[in-house]
């Protein structure tokens, strides 16, 4: 990884450079315009500013502004009641100093430039104007935070870590500092930096919720689930009511197998933001598993009200449409599909499942050589294919499909299976036994008892024919099929037996 052994050079660099501050530096209306930009939050901001104090308390305008770049009420009643800290103040002839009693600095105009862009997703916008806040302050770690944040957003992993860095550099008590580039290394696909830069900024900011979220995400990329899902209630503990986290704690909760927990995390996630259509998908996606199908086609429904083009969403509801078995439903939203993305790669068994269901099987070998053609390696691609082709009567290229199927996974009882009935109907009876028997070995199944029982009574092997039939009917009683099968082939032995003497 390019950026190895960056997080430690980070580290020891901020404690050698915080250990020559005695205590960190108040803040002021620049800084903090910064850092709504770069999507600090709020709660976090008052924080900072109860920590450090305030070196210019703002005017009005200068509130105003910090509300339009998303400053929260919490934030302007503390800003408005805050007094410079002492140090700011000391040529004031007392330690406190209301609004009305100082002139307060703008805040530049490329940075409220920037901050309106940045509202705005316009990322790269946002990027020009905070380089042209930094040509005349280029020592400023806020602005240089925030280029860092924009150049995140843009997915410019390597430039940001480079403004990160300076940031730190310039600021080296600032833990978002960190957490920030845990959350880089965790989208670059570095899970131990990722983890080593989310424990620096907790090191030095034990109450930061962001930076157990980030933490929980490193861990979550390493493999770690139950490790994840801890950090993440941790930082629930500490802000219960971001939807991000509750998101991502849904996810660690059901790659860790707590399916009851996933469910409840995505349904707060849509309790603190019903427009979440990810969360929607997921607690659909856990429902589908769980086989409660028609609880999985709503919250699929609702996905797919709030993201239309979400080609996943479409994909996911078509599959989900074809278990349940209403195939017109599935061909409606899998046809949509692909008339909103022809270059979308799923779906077309699900579609070919549909179509073999109206007997159709045409359209289903059309869907089913797309299939292959995208997964080319897939055994249970290639027995479908084969399957749907002895059902349009094309049985030599079923049997090469079949052939290549057992031959990707020689312990797939049903390529086995399948394979032995193509050649039953070549009537190559040998051939065929000799993969209705390798797919018993596989699984002694009641159907596999029974294919090789109708094999074997072609061949006249009746005795054995039986045999295979009352196995089958005792490993499923329920099935008429079984029962009904070992009584005619008594009967036809009986008689057989009979017309000899």
């Amino acid at each position: 990884m390019k950026r190895k052994g960056l997080s430690v050079f980070l580290f020891l660099l901020g404690a050698a450079l915080a250990a020559h501050s005695a205590e960190s530096q108040p803040v002021n209306s620049a800084q903090l315009m910064a850092w709504l930009t770069a999507g600090v939050p709020s709660s976090r901001l008052v924080r900072i500013i109860q920590e450090r104090g305030i070196a210019s308390v703002p005017g009005k305008e200068q509130i105003r502004q910090l509300e339009s770049a998303g400053a929260n009420a919490n934030l302007v009643r503390t800003l408005s009641k805050t007094c410079l800290k002492p140090s700011a103040a000391a040529n004031s002839p007392t330690s406190e100093i209301t609004i009305s009693e100082i002139t307060t600095s703008e805040i530049p105009s490329a940075l409220l430039q920037a901050a309106a862009a940045a509202r705005g997703q316009r990322f790269h916008e946002a990027d020009l104007a905070l380089r042209q806040a930094l040509s005349s302050d280029a020592q400023n770690a806020a602005l240089h935070f925030a280029l860092g944040a924009m150049l995140r957003q843009q997915g410019r992993w390597d430039e940001a870590i480079d403004e990160i860095t300076r940031s730190a550099q310039l600021m080296p008590d600032f833990p978002e500092n960190h957490s920030t580039l845990a959350y880089i290394f965790y989208q670059m696909n570095d899970p131990s930096d990722s983890i080593a830069e989310a424990r620096t900024a907790l090191s030095m900011d034990p109450q930061n919720a962001e930076s157990y979220q980030f933490l929980g995400l490193g861990l979550f990329s390493d493999g770690q689930y139950g490790a994840a899902v801890h950090a993440f209630v941790d930082s629930l503990a500490r802000d219960a009511q971001n939807p991000d986290t509750y998101y991502d704690l849904g996810i660690a909760l059901h790659a860790d197998g707590n399916l009851p927990a996933a469910i409840a995390a995505y349904r707060q996630t849509i309790h603190l933001a019903p427009g979440f259509w990810q969360a929607h998908s997921n607690l659909a996606l856990i429902l589908h598993e769980q086989s409660k199908l028609d609880d999985a086609i709503a919250e699929y429904r609702e996905a797919k009200r709030l993201a239309p083009q979400e080609a996943s969403v479409r994909n996911n509801l078509g599959n989900t449409y074809c278990d349940k078995g209403d195939f017109d439903a599935a061909m409606l939203e899998l046809r949509e599909l692909y008339h909103q993305h022809p270059e979308w790669e799923q779906g077309h068994s699900c579609l070919a499942r549909a179509y073999m269901a109206k007997k159709d099987y045409g359209s289903a070998v059309g869907e089913l050589h797309l299939a292959v053609r995208q997964n080319p390696t897939s055994s249970a691609e290639h027995r479908v294919l084969g399957e749907a082709l002895l059902l349009d009567d094309k049985l030599e290229e079923g049997v090469r499909e079949l052939r290549l199927a057992v031959a990707l996974n020689p312990d797939s009882d049903a390529a086995h299976r399948v394979l032995g009935t193509a050649l039953f109907q070549q009537q190559q009876l040998p051939a065929s036994e000799k993969e209705f028997r390798e797919a018993l070995r596989l699984n002694a199944s009641p159907d596999n008892h029974y294919s090789l029982a109708a094999c074997l009574m072609s061949m006249n092997r009746y005795a054995e024919a039986l045999s295979e039939l009352e196995t089958a009917a005792r490993l499923d009683p329920e099935r008429q099929l079984y029962r009904a099968r070992r009584d005619e082939l008594m009967k036809l032995m009986l008689m057989k037996e009979t017309n000899s003497r």
